[in-house]
């Protein structure tokens, strides 16, 4: 894919997707801005990419769901080198809870982290986007749960399908542009934290038709397409990467 001399930001990268997703963006040629809210985790894990890619991989610590400190990551790439081509919003978070019991702080907390901070990320990164003549790319992350419904995942499937809404939206801004705009909407993936979950494999092997639950690699060889030249013609889609787990869709 041709990714190459550009710049991107990558939040919520310091582990699982994320951080797969920043090493392949680094591997490509492009200069990442490695965001996570872990300041140690962010700094370990873009020196474990530069190193690994003789690449440049930038540590950006800090709360993306923070408007002043979105801002800040974008005045930061710009004034490093000039041009932010690629924004890719990974970070969010999951709060289970029973619909009937489920606490307003969790509710307004999914939505601060996975609506406002995508959504003023893409405003201000599409602000800088908007003055280059070749545009950008922006992709958020969205998930099958946005798609299917998943038990105790209401409020945080409500916010991943508003993601997707959010980018069809987005055609009628930011296309005259040369912006384009998708959503990635992984389903089960095996990373650090659903590791942790001894039945975790062998319960979504059993339910994905494709027999496994995705690699990070799955899902970050789709962003690079995404965000890529040849995926320029892509806007206002949503690509699901679940092994086939929406077409049936049991839960575990």
């Amino acid at each position: 894919m041709q990714v190459s001399n550009k710049v991107a930001i990558v939040t919520g990268a310091g582990q699982g997707i994320g951080f797969e997703i920043c090493k392949n963006l680094v591997q490509g040629g492009v200069v990442v801005f490695l965001n996570d809210i872990d300041a140690a985790l962010a700094i370990q894990a873009a020196e474990t990419i530069s190193k690994a890619t003789a690449g440049t991989c930038i540590p950006l610590a800090g709360d993306c769901s923070d408007v002043p400190f979105i801002q800040t990551m974008v005045n930061t790439a710009v004034a490093q080198f000039g041009r932010l081509d690629i924004v890719i919003a990974n970070a969010g978070i999951t709060l289970y809870g029973d619909f009937f019991t489920y606490p307003p702080e969790a509710f307004f907390k999914v939505l601060q982290v996975n609506l406002g901070g995508t959504f003023f990320l893409a405003q201000a990164a599409a602000r800088v986007m908007k003055t280059q003549a070749w545009g950008g790319s922006l992709l958020f992350m969205s998930s099958v749960t946005g798609h299917q419904a998943h038990k105790n995942l209401a409020a945080y499937g409500m916010s991943k399908a508003a993601l997707e809404m959010l980018a069809r939206n987005l055609v009628l801004e930011i296309s005259p542009y040369k912006i384009n705009v998708n959503t990635l909407a992984p389903g089960a993936t095996l990373t650090e934290r659903t590791l942790d979950d001894p039945n975790y494999t062998a319960a979504w092997s059993e339910l994905t038709p494709m027999g496994r639950p995705a690699y990070v690699s799955d899902i970050a060889h789709t962003a690079l397409f995404l965000v890529s030249d040849q995926a320029k013609h892509i806007t206002g889609q949503s690509i699901i990467v679940d092994g086939g787990w929406t077409c049936i869709s049991p839960n575990p």
